[in-house]
C-alpha cells in the first residue's frame, strides 16, 4: 500500500482499501496502477494523469476530474454517481465500464469511440453531443439517459434496456437494437406496440 500524495509519479502500484474522501489529489501521474476497494468519493482529482489504470470495487462518486487525463482506464464494479467526465481532458480519453453505477453522470460532447458499458447502470446520464460510434451497452440500464445530437453509429443496444432514443435527433446509422427494444426508438411518437 502506498499513499496517493507521497510521490508525483506512481508506476505499477496497487492502492488498496484507501479512504481518501473530500480531499484533493492534484498534479500526480498514475501509470499502470490498480485501485482496489478505495473510497475517493467527493475528492478533487483534477489535473492528474491516469494511464492504463484499473479501478475495482471503488467508490468514486462525485469526484472532480477537471483537466485530468483518462487513457485506457478500466472501471469494474465501481460506484460513480454524478461524475462530470465532460471536464476531463479530451486528449487520449479512453475508458471501459463493467458493472458500474454511473447514474447522474455526464459525458456531454465527449468523443468515446468503441467504449464498452457492460452491465452498468446509466440512469439519467447525459450523452448530448457525444460521439459513441461503435460503443456497446451490453446489459446496461439506460433509464432517462439523454441522447441528443449524439453519434450512435454502429452502437450495440441489443441487450440494453429502458432507453428512449429519438432517431431524428441522433445519428443511428448501423446501430443494433433488439426487437424488444424498438419501443425505445418509437416512444416519442406515442404509438402502441403490441
Amino acid at each position: 500500500m502506498d499513499n496517493l500524495n507521497t510521490a508525483l509519479i506512481h508506476d505499477s502500484k496497487t492502492f488498496e482499501e484507501i479512504v481518501y474522501t473530500e480531499k484533493g489529489i492534484k498534479g500526480r501521474e498514475f501509470q499502470s496502477c490498480n485501485f482496489k476497494k478505495c473510497d475517493l468519493s467527493n475528492t478533487d482529482l483534477s489535473h492528474n494523469k491516469f494511464l492504463n489504470c484499473v479501478f475495482e470495487d471503488c467508490n468514486l462518486s462525485m469526484i472532480t476530474l477537471d483537466g485530468s487525463t483518462l487513457n485506457d482506464v478500466t472501471f469494474t464494479n465501481c460506484k460513480m454517481l454524478g461524475i462530470n467526465f465532460t471536464n476531463a481532458s479530451s486528449f487520449l480519453f479512453s475508458v471501459k465500464f463493467d458493472g458500474c453505477i454511473l447514474d447522474y453522470s455526464s459525458f456531454m460532447g465527449r468523443k468515446m469511440l468503441k467504449t464498452p458499458f457492460i452491465k452498468s447502470s446509466l440512469k439519467e446520464v447525459t450523452f448530448s453531443q457525444a460521439n459513441l460510434a461503435g460503443s456497446s451497452f451490453d446489459g446496461s440500464n439506460l433509464m432517462d439517459t439523454v441522447f441528443n445530437r449524439t453519434n450512435l453509429s454502429a452502437v450495440n443496444f441489443v441487450t440494453a434496456y429502458n432507453y428512449n432514443i429519438e432517431p431524428e435527433l441522433n445519428i443511428v446509422k448501423n446501430a443494433v437494437f433488439s426487437s424488444q427494444g424498438l419501443a425505445g426508438l418509437l416512444s416519442s411518437y406515442q404509438i402502441k406496440i403490441v
